[in-house]
């Protein structure tokens, strides 16, 4: 197979003389464990080649982009078609709202001659050594663990016309776990990272045999507004919603939550009373992303025209403050704002120490929410959400746990949430359980959020 960095010089080649282009190699290899009732049901390893062309060509007064991608292994003649196939798509979009000179290349990144990053079932070899043990613990009980283990390095070659070539390579490891006892009684408990080894899954296996004990005792209770107490898995996938919609563009066209009645953005708005801070950051440690925009389509949050482009850390609040939105070059020209592109991660922290067990230990009454499942959009301005807890809500009097409730269906505004959060405790690793297959690089603190809507009991399981 042609490696990767002939493939991307090839496709560059193919371009038409005086043009200019962008090649976007991801060469992906991953290894995985599977297991049902307590038994390994398969292993196995992948390795897949991506290639992305971007073709710009002029367009009027303007510029435009064509993007196109490719799957798998590719001989010249598919490569001559795939950049012709770019031109084709860059001709017929129009001018780029997007629009920007290319980015001035940098001396070569010292890796870029090197290959792809292996992943091999070798890899397994210590969580499925780990793990035999945890089944046999679950099987003894008289308990079902079900779940996947996963290793993935993403390596990416980005080379341009201009110059730029870069490369980085991304590990990202993950567990994903359900518990369930003889009742049907079922919970769930995930973790992301760059290494399985990193991964913790006796411990995992601790808090789900604590909470299959929780929920031997039903405790129902009404819809209603609770004290609750979030696990940083739940927070994950709120503050994920938040990101999602921090689009600059976006917030000063006036349809998002982000946006200033009467014009603007909210830049500078307290969200919070606690002095939280959500930011990003590519050398985050244990959580490190590409250090340059790798953008393979244009969005209102990203811009082919921006790829190579070094990242930063960026805090998006900072201190309670909404503090920054996320903008291509475009838009923060167009808002004379700092350029804050997307980053691959995602941090939240705040004030606080605690531990979940010691925020549970200092709740009078309330509800510990394990994880939370299908999350939708109701209304962008207020970033309202529907959506349902899963896997485990469980009842808090005078600092214990005193058993399970059902599951809620409930109607929050992260944004809202964020301006309720009475503590929150120690970031920890985590991982979103809704956006786990997307995102899976998050670090959170459990929060306790005042008067949590809980609208309707949900029966879902």
């Amino acid at each position: 197979m042609t490696s990767v960095q002939e493939t991307a010089e090839r496709a560059l080649g193919f371009g038409r003389a005086g043009g200019s282009y962008v090649a976007i190699v991801d060469e992906t290899a991953a290894a995985h464990l599977r297991w049902a009732r307590n038994a390994l049901t398969s292993n196995g390893s992948t390795r897949v080649r991506d290639l992305t062309v971007v073709a710009f060509v002029g367009a009027g007064a303007g510029v435009a982009a064509g993007a196109v991608s490719l799957g798998g292994a590719a001989d010249d003649d598919a490569l001559r078609e795939l950049v012709r196939a770019a031109e084709r798509a860059a001709e017929h979009a129009g001018p780029a709202p997007d629009a920007a000179p290319p980015v001035r290349p940098g001396p070569d990144d010292p890796g870029w001659e090197r290959p792809p990053e292996e992943v091999t079932v070798d890899a397994l070899r210590g969580a499925g050594a780990g793990l035999g043990a945890l089944l046999a613990r679950f099987r003894a009980a008289g308990r079902e663990l079900y779940g996947y283990a996963e290793q993935q390095a993403r390596t990416t070659y980005l080379a341009s016309s201009t110059g730029l070539r870069r490369r980085h390579a991304q590990r990202t490891a993950l567990a994903d776990l359900t518990a369930r006892d003889r009742d049907g009684r079922s919970t769930w408990d995930g973790t992301g990272g760059e290494d399985l080894s990193d991964l913790d899954l006796h411990a995992a296996g601790d808090r789900l045999a604590d909470r299959l004990a929780w929920a031997g005792r039903r405790l129902p209770r009404p819809p209603g507004r609770y004290e609750v107490l979030l696990s940083p898995a739940c927070v994950a996938d709120l503050m994920m919603h938040v990101y999602l919609a921090a689009g600059a563009t976006a917030a000063a066209d006036g349809g998002t939550v982000f946006s200033r009645p009467g014009g603007g953005t909210r830049i500078g708005d307290r969200l919070s009373a606690l002095p939280l801070t959500l930011s990003s950051d590519p050398a985050e440690p244990g959580l490190r992303c590409a250090p340059f925009v790798v953008a393979r389509s244009s969005s209102a949050v990203r811009s082919v025209f921006d790829n190579g482009l070094p990242l930063a850390r960026t805090d998006w609040i900072a201190g309670g403050r909404l503090e920054a939105l996320v903008q291509t070059r475009r838009s923060a020209a167009d808002s004379g704002r700092p350029l804050t592109p997307e980053v691959d991660n995602l941090t939240l922290r705040g004030p606080g120490r605690a531990t979940l067990p010691e925020m549970v230990a200092g709740t009078r009454r309330g509800l510990l929410v394990n994880s939370l499942w299908y999350l939708r959009d109701l209304d962008p301005r207020q970033l309202l959400l529907t959506g349902v807890t899963r896997d485990g809500v469980y009842v808090v009097e005078d600092g214990e746990v005193v058993g399970e409730a059902d599951d809620f269906r409930f109607n929050e505004s992260p944004v809202a949430l964020l301006d309720r959060v009475a503590e929150a405790g120690a970031t920890e690793r985590t991982m979103p359980r809704e956006w786990g297959d997307y995102f899976t690089r998050t670090a959170m603190p459990p929060l306790r959020i005042a008067d949590f809507a809980m609208s309707a009991v949900s029966r879902w399981r």
